[in-house]
């Protein structure tokens, strides 16, 4: 058992120290891999005329519709691929064309409000080819029950 339990450990610290030499950050700062994570300055640039939505209040089992215009400030056409939302409940729509640079688009989201109650927070992620290529808005209110 004891025999077990140091290999074990050997294995962990081996794996450890090789995943800690696999690593191809570079303190000196010439790496390649790391740029291309880093966004070209020619980047699109999606920036949100309100990232947040308040709905206010709305009875249980009404819809919510509110479209997010956005702007691409960036200096090349921005590609929305995909928006997903925290749950079923929210539907986001993205443009299907590129927005060129300078021009604006939106985001339409619907959320049904059947078989929810209390406060929401409904968050949609969208990912596009812009710097960042991740980014959020948010669905907020209360969903009253039905009396």
């Amino acid at each position: 058992m004891k025999k077990i339990f140091i290999l074990a450990i050997a294995a962990l610290s081996f794996t450890a120290c090789r995943n800690a030499n696999n690593s191809t950050v570079e303190v000196a700062g010439n790496d390649t891999s790391i740029e291309s994570k880093i966004a070209s300055p020619d980047a699109p640039i999606v920036v949100f005329e309100r990232d947040i939505f308040d709905f206010e209040k709305i009875k249980q089992g009404e819809s919510v519709e509110h479209e997010f215009k956005f702007k691409n400030t960036g200096k090349s056409p921005l590609i929305i691929s995909n928006a997903t939302a925290t749950c079923g409940c929210t539907d986001p729509e993205i443009p299907k064309e590129p927005i060129l640079p300078g021009k604006e688009g939106v985001i339409k989201v619907v959320f049904n409000s059947t078989g929810k109650e209390g406060m929401q927070d409904k968050v949609v992620t969208i990912t596009s080819n812009a710097n960042p290529t991740i980014s959020t808005v948010h669905l907020v209110g209360e969903v009253l029950t039905k009396k």
